[in-house]
């Protein structure tokens, strides 16, 4: 198996959407109440992030550029996430300090990796 940028946003894909899937089940770990605070908006948030990992692995897009985009995104969220004081970003998206770290920790580990590993393509999924 070669890590590049296909496969980081193939399994992170996957990741996203079953963490977003989770997120609507009572749990310890992804809850209202749990470690990663979570409601209903913020599971979209990450089902839809894992949409487009995927889409970028299988599409036109390219798999660099939707680690890119979201990498980006997810810098931006930990950047707002800091700079609001409260449990909830925008007033719609429930947060916590260990979601604030850890939206920091994903902008660098999809950064990372939408810049830093060979490039894999969309074309390579279809042969």
């Amino acid at each position: 198996m070669n890590l590049d940028t296909r496969m980081a946003a193939i399994v992170l894909g996957v990741i996203f959407v079953l963490v977003g899937l989770i997120g609507f089940v009572p749990n310890p770990i992804a809850s209202p109440a749990g470690i990663f605070a979570v409601n209903t908006n913020h599971n979209i948030v990450h089902i839809v992030s894992g949409v487009v990992l995927l889409a970028g692995a299988y599409t036109g897009l390219g798999p660099s550029m939707a680690l890119k985009i979201i990498g980006v995104i997810y810098a931006l969220v930990a950047i707002a996430g800091f700079a609001m004081a409260g449990d909830m970003m925008f007033g719609v998206i429930a947060m916590n300090d260990a979601d604030r770290w850890f939206h920091v920790f994903l902008a660098i580990l999809l950064l990372a990796s939408g810049y830093g590993l060979p490039a894999g393509s969309a074309r390579a999924a279809a042969a």
